[in-house]
């Protein structure tokens, strides 16, 4: 099953994205896809809506904006450094434990809307990831049931501006917060899609030029030890969304490095999760 939010920026509307490609409002009968409904097993009671024919739904317009496949969240958590590669790309060495660092949710975007680059910023780079969305409260989960928490996966990107990340002291949220800077969709897959979350391949382009390319089996740490990870130091919340790090070939790991420009147009995306495409602009 395929989740998707529609409409103008702040009042999307749920739906469904069928198999054969129609998009259907599912506003009729469930108010959002937010952390109640999550909770209150709205997932079990979309899929028999689904079954049933989707009674009462409208097929959305084709060319309607979409948003962001949940409503904001309570949390965004993100994990860096957590691919081989890219860690040794950065020339800092393998992380031991799961490096944690948190996004405002101010950033939450939609799959489609522009990545703006906020004021005095010189080092716009982009991050494709692999995110999940929490299904039920998770607190001190155990690694072995880790998988039976995840409502469903998406494509994501962590923008970055590195200046603001590397060079200005303290810790990593004020790079990567910037409103626009955490677009996710296009829609939310239920795991019963994605057979294995760590035989994913993953790629970014920019301008058309891939510059990232690789597969979720090169993390370090795999979902399943993430969530239990995690869990141990925060609870997750239904609705949440924790975004499982980034493989190599970001403009900053490039000699020289390649950092966005406005005009820039950058394609991310997931396999079998759907793509994101962003057009960078300046900050008016």
């Amino acid at each position: 099953m395929r989740l998707i939010r529609f409409g103008d920026a702040g009042r999307e509307e749920p739906g469904v994205l069928l198999p054969d490609g129609r998009k259907v409002d599912a506003s009729g009968e469930f108010h959002d896809y937010d952390e109640g409904f999550f909770a209150m097993g709205g997932l079990e009671a979309l899929a028999e809506w689904v079954a049933d024919g989707c009674s009462g739904g409208s097929e959305i317009d084709p060319m309607v904006r979409l948003g962001p496949p949940v409503n904001r969240p309570s949390k965004l958590v993100c994990i860096g450094k957590n691919y081989i590669e890219h860690a040794k790309e950065l020339g800092e060495g393998l992380p031991t434990e799961p490096t944690i660092f948190m996004k405002a949710t101010s950033a939450w975007s939609g799959p489609n809307d522009p990545v703006i680059i906020p004021r005095g910023a010189t080092k716009l780079d982009y991050e494709v990831e692999l995110a999940l969305v929490i299904g039920r409260t998770a607190s001190y989960v155990d690694e072995r049931e880790s998988m039976d928490y995840i409502a469903g996966y998406s494509t994501f990107c962590d923008f970055s501006e590195r200046v603001f990340q590397k060079e200005m002291g303290g810790q990593w949220t004020k790079g990567k917060s910037a409103d626009s800077f955490a677009p996710m969709g296009p829609c939310l897959v239920t795991p019963d899609e994605i057979a294995d979350p760590q035989k994913l391949r993953l790629w970014t382009r920019v301008n058309g030029e891939l510059r990232q390319n690789s597969w979720t089996g090169d993390m370090l740490f795999s979902v399943r030890q993430l969530i239990s990870y995690v869990s141990r130091f925060m609870t997750l919340l239904p609705g949440d969304v924790l975004a499982t790090g980034t493989p190599s070939g970001v403009a900053m790991g490039m000699s020289p490095p390649r950092y966005l420009q406005a005009g820039d147009f950058v394609e991310c995306g997931v396999e079998g999760l759907g793509e994101l495409a962003q057009r960078v602009v300046a900050l008016s």
